[in-house]
């Protein structure tokens, strides 16, 4: 087979010095035609690089195979779940007889301080690929109904945790008809999950990310010195801090890395990326970065009450698993706002969106949508979609697009085809049975009501605060967000709950700046509190 093409920087060669570097570090070992180097399903833990003789990368799509990558002589095996402790979702086949370079993860991962440079070039490589196998839907098969509230459960869940997958619709494609049959699977047990020759008849998150190896890490049973409540940007920049000031940092989150912001298409006003970074990448960073200082990050992982055990505070979780902590940080953030206008409930399953990712690109391509919302994830939502979408209609209350959106974004609405704002407006009513045909949008100023035709519904009007596993043990204000610092009676730190250790940060906050940098900033200056703290309780 013939070498594929390095694409945007995901196939690199290595050039001779850093060959020189790895060789110091590892072993070299010769191959058999058909030898399985990485196998698709497990956690490899060796670097791979090829020295002689060609290695394809290979997608199992149930009994049928499928090459993605073919790597030569100077390339690299292996993805970014390598470095996360995931499991990787290609399997490596050596083509013919030949040599490679296998060099233990621990060795590289102390390489990465002394030589940057190679450190980079791996670490890029990796996100491209896992990108490329994003597009390619080079992993496990959902086989599901588009009109199923599971099937979309799973797909989001997978798309949120940037898990390669394929999605195979009961309704449009006939191959799924033939594989329910080969399985023997009736239609009413769908959606199953197809991976590594396993059929899952509807599993939860927690069963699928089990099944892929996304959940690896079991939470401690001693005492740590900081439990993260919440994988967002505030939360994983405690973890970074955290942990890299030598604090035992457990991190807890109930769907995905990266938060609301994890959805984000780009980010293009945070400091140090001049030319944006999208959510997915930037989560991606930032947990590789926690777990090289040692922060425990365990997804999906559901927080249902915070009480006290033996004179440390508890977090309990929803599988009944308990976490005790000398500090807590409650990260949780939060949980999307509905519309309630009539219809919707109808085409909430199939037609209904709070991100806007390739995911939810891919469903409604060449479609006309509509999005709700005038702030800066209704902005971003908007110029990412208007590049899939045949139509956008952009519905904002506010008389003007920059009211409550960063002026940069508002001026790129406004130079981007295809996008239609539609300024002191809300939606009245949506129509469709099974899936939205259009939506009725009314001008609060004069009365006037004109119907878009849509097949998708975007909705970002603001979020709640997620508290309810808090219960009554810390104050909140009259909206539900977390007192903390002069809010609350006695004497508090800045970002201390009215619980002494347990802190609040990001979005859940009352009074936080809902902004990426601002979440970041809070994570980071909670660590020294924390700090403070436990240099008082111990």
């Amino acid at each position: 087979m013939k070498e594929t093409p390095d694409m945007y920087g995901a196939y690199p060669r290595l050039d001779e010095a850093q060959l020189t570097e790895l060789q110091a570090l590892g072993e070299r070992r010769t191959t058999s035609s058909g030898e399985v180097l990485q196998q698709a399903g497990e956690s490899p833990d060796e670097f791979v690089v090829v020295l002689d003789g060609t290695v394809a990368m290979m997608q199992d799509l149930g009994g049928r195979e499928r090459v993605v990558a073919v790597h030569g002589p100077y390339r690299f095996l292996g993805e970014v779940g390598m470095l996360t402790g995931q499991a990787i979702f290609l399997t490596a086949v050596a083509q013919e007889p030949g040599e490679v370079l296998a060099v233990p993860l621990d060795q590289l991962k102390d390489l990465v301080p002394r030589d940057p440079r190679l450190a980079d070039l791996i670490l890029r490589a990796f996100l491209i690929r896992r990108s490329l196998q994003l597009t390619l839907g080079a992993g496990f098969a959902i086989i599901g109904s588009r009109f199923s509230a599971d099937t979309r459960r799973l797909r989001e869940f997978a798309a949120r945790n940037r898990l390669p997958h394929h999605w195979i619709d009961l309704e449009t494609d006939a191959e799924a008809e033939r594989m329910l049959r080969e399985l023997g699977i009736g239609r009413e047990e769908t959606p199953v999950v197809i991976w590594r020759g396993e059929v899952l008849r509807n599993p939860d998150n927690e069963r699928l990310a089990a099944a892929v190896g996304l959940r690896r890490t079991t939470p401690v049973q001693s005492v740590c010195d900081l439990i993260v409540v919440g994988a967002g940007p505030a939360g994983l920049a405690a973890a970074v801090y955290g942990a890299s000031e030598g604090l035992a940092t457990v991190v807890l989150d109930s769907v995905a890395t990266g938060g609301q912001a994890g959805t984000s298409s780009r980010i293009e006003n945070y400091l140090g990326f001049p030319a944006g970074i999208s959510g997915a990448e930037l989560a991606d960073l930032a947990e590789i970065q926690a777990k090289r200082f040692g922060a425990e990050l365990t997804v999906p992982a559901t927080a249902v009450a915070l009480g006290e055990r033996d004179g440390h505070h508890l977090v309990v979780l929803e599988d009944d698993a308990r976490i005790s902590g000398r500090a807590v940080l409650i990260a949780s953030g939060v949980r999307y706002r509905k519309l309630d206008v009539p219809g919707l409930d109808a085409v909430t399953s199939t037609s209904v969106y709070y991100a806007a990712t390739e995911l939810e690109a891919n469903l409604c391509r060449k479609d006309p949508v509509v999005i709700v919302g005038g702030g800066n994830s209704a902005g971003q939502a908007a110029v990412f979609l208007a590049q899939h979408a045949a139509k956008v209609v952009l519905v904002v209350r506010s008389n003007e697009l920059g009211q409550d959106m960063s002026r940069y974004l508002a001026d790129r609405i406004k130079r981007t085809d295809g996008i239609h704002v539609q300024p002191h407006s809300e939606v009245r009513e949506v129509h469709g049975e099974r899936s939205l045909d259009e939506v009725v949008v009314e001008d609060t100023k004069t009365g006037e009501r004109r119907v878009e035709p849509a097949k998708a519904l975007f909705v970002f009007i603001g979020g709640l605060p997620h508290v309810r596993w808090l219960g009554d043990q810390i104050l909140l204000d009259d909206r539900g967000f977390v007192l903390t610092g002069s809010q609350v009676p006695g004497e508090r730190q800045l970002l201390e709950t009215s619980r002494s250790g347990v802190f609040a940060v990001g979005d859940v906050r009352s009074g936080s700046v809902k902004r990426v940098a601002a979440a970041v900033g809070d994570g980071a200056l909670a660590v020294r509190m924390v700090h403070e703290h436990l240099g008082h309780t111990r």
